[in-house]
């Protein structure tokens, strides 16, 4: 059994290749592009992987994705389609999107900002309570990542709904689903998240119609993709008053070239798409179990749909 290990954009592929080494001593696993003889391969895993890795690796039986999101995956060119994709379920990253949300909801609930800004000019000034009723909770997704964001909301009784294509419930949490499920969702909610998955139904999601249906003095945290944004309705919105502030993890262009207006945008907080990281010890353990499972005939979860792109 043979694996390479293909990305165009990890900063230490080396231990990434170490570790499956580690996890499958019975598997051949190679660095792409590291000299040695290509073609036999027969799993790749893969993040941000190069656009020839079909070309040189006809072989392959499978193809597992560092991340949960596959949208880069399904553009590559010569993308076999009877080649299974193997999204990546968590790994590690839940968790850390939960905490990633958490951090910007106490932030404007608690007026945490405000609290800095106050300090800066040494007032002391307590501001008022918090009132918990008036900062609904909308997570857009309700897969592995959103379900753990909502909970994690929940569990600090924020009022909490998610809303999904499926309807999917989580517990302490309202479920919405489809398109009037959709406009209700969004009327209840004065803090939305985005944990969708990128496809051609969602991308642009976030946009001025979905901004104008969300309660007053809203904000919007974007932990998916960049595709999914309308970079200029934010501003729009923002600059109407209609949201009073956005966290993005994600854009569309990475990095956020400089003399982006959103680096210098106060009622912006911009993170270099740190949200949810891929624990390489999770993750590893993961994906060569699948890798086994896979060797033996059998099936394994996390499959990607193509006709849903996730």
């Amino acid at each position: 059994m043979e694996i390479v290990f293909a990305s165009e954009l990890e900063a230490d592929p080396h231990a990434w290749v170490a570790a499956l080494r580690d996890a499958l001593p019975e598997a051949r696993v190679r660095l792409w592009g590291d000299g040695a003889p290509e073609g036999d391969a027969d799993f790749a895993v893969v993040w941000a992987p190069p656009s020839d890795l079909f070309v040189r690796e006809p072989r392959l039986r499978a193809l597992f994705n560092l991340g949960a999101g596959v949208d880069a995956l399904l553009r590559l060119p010569g993308l076999p389609d009877s080649l299974p994709l193997v999204r990546l379920e968590d790994g590690g990253m839940a968790v850390q999107m939960a905490e990633y949300t958490l951090y910007h909801l106490l932030r404007e609930s608690r007026d945490f900002g405000r609290y800095e800004r106050q300090q800066a000019q040494e007032q002391w000034r307590p501001l008022g309570d918090i009132d918990r009723d008036a900062w609904t909770v909308g997570v857009l997704g309700a897969g592995a990542m959103g379900a753990r964001v909502a909970q994690a909301c929940a569990a600090l009784e924020y009022p909490t709904a998610v809303w999904s294509r499926s309807g999917r419930s989580v517990p302490g949490a309202e479920s919405y689903c489809g398109e009037q499920g959709l406009a209700s969702f969004l009327a209840r909610t004065r803090v939305l998240v985005n944990a969708l998955p990128l496809t051609d139904a969602t991308r642009g999601i976030l946009c001025r119609r979905t901004f104008d249906r969300l309660r007053p003095d809203a904000v919007v945290i974007n932990i998916a993709r960049g595709g999914h944004l309308v970079e200029a309705d934010l501003l729009a919105a923002l600059d109407e008053g209609r949201l009073r502030a956005a966290a993005l993890d994600v854009f569309e262009r990475e990095p956020l070239p400089p003399g982006h207006p959103f680096w210098t945008d106060a009622r912006i907080r911009v993170t270099p798409h740190i949200a949810g990281a891929s624990l390489m010890d999770r993750t590893v353990r993961q994906i060569a179990g699948k890798i086994r499972a896979l060797d033996r005939g059998e099936a394994v979860s996390g499959v990607v749909d193509r006709d849903r792109q996730y």
